[in-house]
């Protein structure tokens, strides 16, 4: 199987084995973005049986990315509203 999980690479989520590409950076591009599997796999440098497997593994797991996908929004947020905001004028 070329789909594994490490917790030092990619905070744990599944990814290409050998590889820092995601199975939901995978997914995102081909469901999402609408891209075929073959370019993704040609603009990623992996075989189009890694890309198929990502998928798989995808639709096998979803309830599992759809919580990846939750942490990653919440982070987001956590990010967004910690940011430098523009200093207030004083009048």
């Amino acid at each position: 199987m070329s789909v594994t999980r490490d917790e030092d690479v990619l905070g744990g989520e599944p990814r290409i084995d050998g590889t820092r590409i995601g199975v939901r950076h995978v997914a995102g591009r081909v469901i999402d973005s609408g891209q075929s599997p073959a370019h993704v796999a040609d603009q990623l440098d992996v075989s189009l049986a890694d890309v198929y497997e990502s998928l798989s593994y995808y639709y096998a797991h979803i309830d599992e990315m759809r919580e990846f996908e939750a942490e990653n929004e919440t982070a987001f947020e956590r990010v967004r509203e910690s940011s430098l905001k523009p200093k207030e004028t004083v009048q």
